[in-house]
């Protein structure tokens, strides 16, 4: 875990310890995840308003008050919602903040051309260590590096839900958290995670079916972030028009790119909460079409239990609607 909050709040009444923890995360698909180990005993709270930008987000004074009270925070991590890393200190005292890049099993690709590394943060743990004094001579830049690691993912691409791989994991230790809290319910949640992964599983089974078909079928996409979407189901993606979620594509890479587009792609994608027309002007000329917008984050989702699931099965249905009838 990544915090344990340091500041009480005396505004907010005590709970007695047989209340079902209360619970704040960031993302809907964390919310679902979060959602399903909770079952019938509660729901958490979403704090990420629906169709705001994930990475830079300002909380009501509303949102604040539900996070003071909340005695656990799931969310992906800094890299992913650095405005909660920021309001995180600003909660109760043992508030349990789960960040689920950091947690062991976690799969973790790195930048746009990452691979594979499931003990990621332990080895950036040594490297930060073996780096700490020359940190220190250089914190001139500190700003800047984590921007370049949160957007335009340098380091750790933070988009790790769109692997089903790493559902399992993030829900038991979702189970464990809750557990911690609530020992008395510490088996409906075990029960809860349990029959998660098993639907999760079986989801993945039914995209995998699902995108069998279009494995070979080129697409390209507004900006990169599906390489753990596309590696964990071998699809063929081209290329983005923004490499990060911050960054704005220089005329040599829009070239680039409209030539891959024209020799190489069936489909490109545009994305939610982002203009659409810097992609759509490379496929001028060109046989390729344009599908429906993607929305990796759920940003368009009401949130709810099925919002893990929403989120992959609406991205496989657009990607099979344009790539299966080219």
């Amino acid at each position: 875990m990544r915090y344990i909050i340091t500041l009480a709040v005396s505004t907010i009444p005590m709970q007695a310890l047989a209340d079902v923890p209360r619970v704040i995360t960031d993302l809907p698909p964390v919310y679902g995840l979060a959602a399903q180990v909770m079952g019938d005993l509660g729901q958490p709270v979403l704090l990420l308003d629906k169709g705001a930008d994930a990475h830079d987000f300002q909380l009501r004074p509303s949102q604040m008050r539900d996070l003071a009270a909340a005695d656990i925070a799931v969310w992906i991590g800094p890299e992913m919602t650095p405005w909660l890393d920021r309001a995180l200190q600003g909660g109760k005292a043992d508030m349990l903040s789960l960040a689920l890049l950091d947690l062991p099993g976690t799969q973790i690709l790195r930048g746009a051309e990452g691979a594979p590394d499931e003990h990621a943060h332990e080895d950036e743990h040594h490297k930060d260590e073996a780096h700490k004094d020359e940190a220190h001579k250089d914190e001139a830049h500190k700003d800047e590096a984590h921007k370049d690691e949160g957007h335009a993912h340098i380091g750790v691409d933070p988009h790790a839900w769109l692997t089903p791989q790493n559902a399992a994991p993030w829900l038991d230790a979702i189970a464990a958290a809750l557990s911690q809290k609530d020992a008395a319910n510490a088996a409906t949640y075990a029960a809860n995670a349990a029959a998660a992964k098993a639907e999760i599983a079986a989801l993945d089974a039914e995209l995998a079916a699902a995108l069998a078909p279009v494995k070979d079928k080129g697409f390209a996409a507004y900006h990169d972030a599906y390489q753990y979407f596309t590696a964990h189901y071998g699809l063929s993606f081209k290329g983005a028009v923004a490499m990060g979620d911050a960054t704005t594509a220089g005329a040599a890479h829009l070239r680039k790119m409209q030539e891959i587009i024209a020799h190489d792609v069936v489909c490109v994608f545009p994305e939610a909460q982002h203009d659409a027309q810097a992609l759509l002007q490379l496929v001028a000329g060109t046989s390729a079409k344009p599908g429906a917008p993607l929305d990796p984050e759920g940003a368009n989702l009401d949130p709810s239990r099925s919002s893990y699931a929403d989120v992959l099965r609406n991205m496989t249905k657009a990607l099979t609607d344009c790539l299966a009838n080219p």
